[in-house]
């Protein structure tokens, strides 16, 4: 079997605890799965409503594949209903696709899984590389999307790829304002969650609760206004690197026009690495706009000891330093979070705290009353 299909063993999502070298493989379903591929949630004979569509790798449903339900759903306010399985390949949902629905028909987003193995140096069919953006397996670019418990997963590998060094291979790419995500696992490595919006000058709302991400460097980034309340983030461990830093969790890349970036509230994060191995943060400035101010808080959450307690943030360019962009911290705990440098861990005031909250970054949406 080709390389392109052993994702890592620490993926238990995939690999459902099999051997380190397995192939990519589903956890056991249990025998209703089986038996009724789309759960409590209908089937083409029981459609749900005339706007649900069902998706099955093994034929069961309307269509096999993601992304061909995703082109047959033209308008707005479809409803996908996937049935465990994996489907390798890549899906992107364009603007026109609004109000959108994806549901993980076992209500576990371990039976789900979208995954490709894409990265920016992957050459293009066409020529040239996909870069950054084009590396997702799954973007989606439409207003109110929302996808309960599935996985996105982008499972290229370094190691099976020493030459390359556009390493960036991105799990989900969200661009959508009002995007919700309960109950979902991002798996990669470097970028793997980004989220981010369609334009400079667009301030993307997006949610995510009580999901899971994994990855290295900067794996969850981008200039969207996202909220992550009860979402469990895991840092990698890495061999291919002699020292720390091995990454940096959160990347945010805030427009300085907008007055809210990333917030994680209620969130823990562990790591496979070494004891402060990683750093929390780094403000990302991207050449498309070198005014953006990154933009976030990181509140009443668990920092395991994984993260860099004495300093937490660093700079990716030395020309836009850490301390002068928007970050802040509230009473968080866990040994990564211990205030051994006070100068290096900026804090809210009680005050400011009471405006660092989902309803003040979300506005009029209130997406967790669909949790």
């Amino acid at each position: 079997m080709s390389s392109r299909h052993l994702p890592l063993s620490r993926r238990g999502v995939l690999l459902a605890g099999a051997a380190a070298g397995a192939a990519l493989a589903l956890a056991a379903l249990p025998a209703h799965a089986t038996a009724r591929p789309f759960g409590r949630y209908g089937s083409p004979e029981h459609r749900r409503t005339p706007r649900t569509l069902y998706v099955d790798p093994h034929g069961r449903g309307d269509f096999s594949t993601v992304q061909a339900a995703v082109t047959a759903a033209t308008g707005s306010g479809w409803t996908l209903v996937l049935a465990p399985g994996v489907y390798r390949e890549t899906v992107a949902v364009d603007t026109t696709r609004t109000e959108a629905t994806w549901i993980g028909a076992t209500e576990n987003p371990r039976d789900v899984v979208i995954v490709y193995d894409n990265a920016a140096g992957t050459p293009k069919p066409g020529g040239g590389t996909h870069g950054t953006t084009g590396s997702a397996t799954t973007t989606v670019q439409a207003d109110g999307f929302t996808a309960r418990w599935i996985t996105f997963a982008n499972d290229w590998l370094r190691a099976d790829h020493p030459d390359s060094t556009g390493t960036q291979a991105v799990a989900l790419k969200v661009q959508g304002d009002r995007s919700a995500f309960h109950h979902c696992r991002f798996l990669g490595h470097q970028d793997t969650l980004y989220a981010d919006s369609t334009a400079l000058g667009v301030f993307a709302r997006q949610y995510f609760a009580h999901c899971y991400v994994e990855g290295d460097v900067d794996f969850v980034f981008g200039r969207a206004t996202a909220v992550y309340e009860g979402c469990h983030f895991r840092t990698l461990d890495r061999t291919d690197l002699a020292a720390a830093p091995y990454g940096f969790v959160l990347a945010p890349s805030t427009a300085n026009a907008n007055p809210y970036g990333y917030l994680v509230s209620r969130s823990r994060i562990s790591s496979a690495a070494p004891d402060a191995a990683y750093k929390l943060a780094r403000p990302w400035v991207p050449s498309s706009d070198t005014t953006a101010r990154p933009s976030l808080v990181v509140r009443d959450s668990w920092l395991g000891p994984g993260i860099d307690a004495v300093a937490p943030y660093t700079n990716m360019s030395d020309a836009f330093p850490w301390q002068s962009q928007r970050f802040a911290e509230y009473r968080n705990s866990g040994p990564g979070a211990a205030i051994t440098v006070p100068g290096n861990r900026p804090q809210l005031t009680a005050e400011q705290a009471g405006s660092a909250t989902r309803e003040t970054f979300l506005g009029d949406w209130t997406p967790w009353k669909e949790c």
